[in-house]
């Protein structure tokens, strides 16, 4: 069986320091052990690296240690992607305000990942948008791709 291709957006990293929250914490740290072990290939994108880029110091240092960890394939959000994207806006899967997150989709999309893996629900992880993805990828030739937590990828939530 192959290795899944993971997308990491910016939450899932985030959440690996999250001390107010710590059963995603938890989570994130079982998937990122799974990483670490290589039973994923990962991928980021520069969308990623900028949010990441433009938390504070002490949190920044913290998530780029982590990111050293891992073995992982950093994409850029080229024009294919930026196109992608803004599909996600015109039909109207996502509002513009949340272009970053349609930019992280597309990258998934285009570079051929199995999964996004993301903590935010309001705009990524939910009905609505995973239902605007399959529509987009159906109707621009590319191959389905899944959306999850984290927690699925390791087994749930005890």
């Amino acid at each position: 069986m192959k290795r899944l291709k993971l997308y990491l957006d910016t939450s899932v990293i985030s959440y690996l320091d999250q001390q107010d929250a710590l059963e995603r914490m938890t989570e994130t740290h079982k998937l990122w052990d799974k990483i670490k072990a290589e039973e994923f290939a990962v991928v980021l994108s520069d969308v990623t690296v900028r949010e990441i880029n433009n938390c504070p110091e002490n949190k920044k240092a913290v998530l780029l240690a982590y990111l050293k960890q891992i073995k992982y394939e950093t994409v850029v959000a080229n024009d294919k992607a930026m196109e992608v994207a803004e599909r996600f806006v015109d039909l109207k899967v996502l509002k513009q305000k949340s272009f970053d997150d349609c930019q992280h989709i597309a990258v998934a999309i285009i570079s051929g990942c199995d999964v996004i893996v993301s903590w935010n629900f309001k705009h990524i992880v939910n009905h609505k948008t995973i239902a605007g993805v399959k529509a987009v990828t159906a109707l621009e030739g590319y191959n389905d791709i899944l959306i999850y937590d984290p927690s699925v990828l390791v087994g749930g939530v005890d």
